[in-house]
Parts: C-alpha cells; structure tokens; sequence
C-alpha cells in the first residue's frame, strides 16, 4: 500500500521565496518536499520562508513582489505581518502587451438558460417586484410593504414570482446636488429600477428629501408606467395611508409579473459580478483562479464579468494592464489607483489597511498579497473597459468597475451595472446575498466547506485535496452559473440573505 506524500506545502512559482502551509505545521517540523526545518509554528494557508532574506528585499508570490522583509528572514521562518511589511505597487503598468487571443465560441454551441425575457429585451433571472426608496425616511414604510407579502398564503395568488423586497438605505439627504455621491446614489437606484430581475418596481420618498424623486426620475431617464410606480409619503397623507397605497400598487405590478415565463435564452446575456471576502491564502489558489477559468468560458459565449473593487487589485495591476485592449482602457485603470492613493493618503495604513483580520488569520499578510488572488477571478481574458461605480458596461466581456473593497458596496454597483448573478468566494466563509441577483458561494478550502456547508454552494477545496482540477472546477462553476440563472436556488436565497445587503457607495462631504 503505497504512503501518502510527506507535502506538507505548496510552492506556487519557482523562485518565489515563500510557500504555503498545506495543513497546520509544528515548529522543528521538516518542510516537504524542500527539507528545510520550520523555526517556528506555521498555521494552514501561512507563508514559510525557503531562503534567507534580508531586511528591505522583496517578497515573491506567483512571481510577483507582494512586500519587503522587515528583519532578516531566516529559512524556515513563518512570514507574516511580523516580518514582512507593504511597499507601493511595484508592478509594472505595461498596456495591452498580453492580449488573449482565445477564440468565441460559435453560436450553435452556447448554452442557454432558463431566464425571463423583459420588454426592453434584456434577461433576467429572477422575477422579483422591488421597492426602492429614495431616502432614509422612507425605509419602515417600504419594509413594511413588502412584510405584508412575505406570508406566502399572500404570494399564493402570484404564482412565479420569487418575492417582494424592499431594498433601503441610509442617505439621500444632506447630498449635495451634482455632487458624486447624489450622482452615485441616483445611478445605482436608477440601474436597479431598470435591472431585469426586477418585472416591477415601486420608488418610495417622504416628500422634502434631496434625492428628490423627479430629479432621479429625470437624471435616469425613468418613466413612470404601470411596472415602474412613484409614491410620496407626504404627499400620501403619512405612514399609513402610504402603507395602503404601497401594498395596492405591488398587488397591481405582482399581476402583471405572474404571467412572466422562463424560456431558453443563450449565456451570452449573462452578466455575472465577480466578488470575494472572508479571503485567505487559497483563494488566489483555488476559487478564484477556477472561478476565472469559468469567467474565460463565459467571455468566450459572449458573456459579461464585471470585476470591481479598486483597492484589491493594487500591485496586481499589471495583470489586467497587460490585457487591456486599449491604451485609453488602461489609462482609466491607472487613474483610478492614483484617485485611490490619493483617497487612503490619510488613512493610518493607506491602502494597505486592507486586509483585514480575518484576511491576516488566513495567511494574507499584505494588500499586494491579497490582489494577487482577487485579480485571478479575471481570468485570463482581454479587459474590455473600465466603468465608473454602477454604470452599465458599454462592452461585452471583462470589464473593470470602480468599488471599494467592501462587498456590499461593490455588488451593489456590479446589480446596478446590471449583474443579474453573483460569484462570491471565500475562505473564511464570508455569509453573503444581494438580491435580486442571486449570489453562489464559492469555498476555497474544505475544512470551511464542511464547516460552514450551509452557506456554501460549491467546495473549489477540491483543488487542493486533489480531487479535481482547477479547469474541472471551472467548467463545474460555469455549469451552476447556468442553473442558478435557471431558477436554481443558492444557499444565500434559501437563508433568506439580500436585502440588507444593499449598499450604495457614498463619498460625500457632509457625512
């Protein structure tokens, strides 16, 4: 009987300095397969140093520099935030030198889906009727017309409707009109008035607010009609009377979205936002690269993936540079890391403030570190453009949304784009939805997989035990993207999660 391998780490590139622990390894230990000794206690998804190295050289993972030793770094040692500090991006902001050159795939071979077809010719695939609001005052009034359909004896009589949910926030006053964040706010309630998921849509305001309806109605190039409703509390008579109203004009729209009906519908329409959170040192390993592989699949059906997140793709921009179909593509994406240098100047870490501690548990010692992984969600397709927060990609393809790296806030402008699903991986097991897009969760390692299997919809962990490969586990996520755009539902849907995860970014100098 043949015995298991003694690998007790992964080295992801030759000549990188630094590999990572596969499971839990005790100090006095020795390293498989490089025979060294660890020097001290090196917990699963941590960095162990190969080699000496001396205070101020650079750090390699996958190739690339992801920080400078601060002490000498013995072989052996355990590297993390102790020894091993952040520097600016040193990558290599090359434009357009590694185009793809991966060819569609024919019409007659992509897949479908089983997705609802609106009047203005988008898909969608849910069929939800939304409540927005267009102020903080307005949130109990709209919450509180779609608790009254939560009862599912109600929702009865609309067969093939997936829900009634109120999405609220906490601004639309005190914003500056034509400021950025008013300009924000407005696209990205404007973009998900207009999402296909939604067949209907009430927009609920107190009356006095800045966010005036009319002029997010006019800003948007919103019209009123019988699946887009108005309604203003104080023009209404109060809270209740509005209640009524609200519940009355949803039962209207609710008629109207249960004669909508799935047909097939080809995956060149999906557009799927690309997250990860609750990350750790696999997930550039497993989750992400393969949920990458399936972006490059979808790309190839002529598809949308919108990556986002600014500040994790810092010191890795070289990556997505090098596939910029145009200088001017690039040079949006440089300009958005120098607004980012500049935004985080005074923060007391600036951009390395990221990770966060459940980041740094997991192995991510440093910003540059934690890019690596987020950008391998990209894949390996040509970077079609570059788009502001919530606005609709001009372009099929990989395209590049500005966000922080907040996942509530970043999905939220990927909906708005118009993302009618979400990926979302994650090692330490990040609880996560955004309707009306559903969300798949994505595990990067197995132990949390089985830990944590009720909020996980695929175990890429598998990668790492050997059991599959990553171009395995990329066609595996392609295939779940296709179900649940058919109606499949995700974990994250049957937990009930979505609605607080409604997060328009603001940047705003009254606040």
């Amino acid at each position: 009987m043949a015995m298991p391998s003694p690998t007790n780490v992964l080295l992801l590139r030759e000549g990188d300095e630094v590999a990572v622990a596969m499971r839990d390894i005790s100090a006095g230990e020795t390293i498989y397969p490089f025979g060294i000794v660890a020097r001290d206690p090196i917990p699963f998804g941590h960095k162990v140093s190969l080699a000496s190295v001396a205070p101020g050289k650079p750090l390699h993972r996958l190739g690339q520099p992801i920080g400078l030793a601060t002490e000498v770094i013995a072989s052996g040692a355990h590297v993390h935030t102790h020894n091993m500090g952040f520097e600016q991006s040193l990558a290599e902001r090359q434009i357009g030198t590694r185009l793809s050159n991966a060819v569609r795939i024919t019409s007659a071979e992509i897949p479908t889906f089983q997705g609802f077809r609106r009047r203005d010719g988008r898909a969608g695939t849910r069929n939800y009727v939304g409540i927005l609001t267009s102020v903080n005052c307005s949130s109990l009034v709209a919450r509180m017309i779609a608790d009254h359909f939560r009862d599912p004896t109600v929702l009865r009589n609309f067969p093939g409707v997936d829900g009634v949910v109120a999405l609220t926030h906490k601004s639309g006053c005190s914003v500056a009109e034509g400021g950025r964040s008013m300009g924000m706010l407005r696209r990205a309630l404007g973009g998900y008035a207009r999402h296909p998921n939604f067949c209907g849509i009430l927009l609920v305001g107190l009356g006095c607010e800045d966010n005036q309806i009319a002029a997010l109605m006019r800003d948007e190039r919103l019209e009123e009609g019988p699946l887009l409703r108005t309604l203003v509390m104080q023009d209404v008579g109060g809270t209740r009377s509005s209640v009524a109203a609200g519940i009355a004009a949803v039962e209207e729209m609710l008629a109207i979205a249960s004669t909508a009906r799935r047909e097939p519908i080809p995956a060149s329409e999906l557009t799927v936002g690309l997250q990860c959170g609750g990350s750790d040192s696999f997930s550039g390993i497993t989750a992400n690269p393969a949920l990458g592989v399936a972006v490059d699949r979808l790309v190839a059906c002529g598809g949308t993936a919108i990556l986002s997140e600014t500040p994790e793709i810092y010191g890795a921009e070289n990556l997505l540079l090098e596939r910029a179909v145009s200088r001017e593509v690039g040079e949006k994406l440089i300009g958005l890391l120098s607004w980012w240098e500049d935004h985080t100047r005074d923060e007391p870490a600036g951009l390395d403030n990221n990770p966060s501690p459940g980041n740094k548990a997991g192995g991510l010692t440093t910003i540059l570190e934690k890019s690596l992984g987020a950008v391998a969600k990209g894949g390996s397709t040509n970077l079609t453009d570059v788009i502001g927060y919530a606005e609709q990609p001009s372009t099929r393809g990989l395209v590049f949304m500005d966000s922080p790296g907040f996942d509530p806030i970043s999905a939220t402008g990927q909906v708005a784009g118009g993302a009618n699903l979400i990926c979302f991986t994650t090692g330490r097991g990040s609880c996560f939805g955004c309707r009306p897009a559903p969300s798949l969760k994505l595990a990067t390692n197995t132990p949390m997989f089985l830990r944590m299997e009720d909020d996980m919809d695929i175990n890429c962990g598998e990668i790492l035990d050997g059991t599959a490969s990553l171009d395995e586990m990329g066609e595996r996520i392609l295939r779940a993207m296709i179900a649940t755009a058919s109606g499949g539902e995700t974990r994250s849907e049957q937990l009930g999660y979505g609605e607080d995860e409604f997060a328009p970014w603001h940047v705003n100098a009254w606040l």
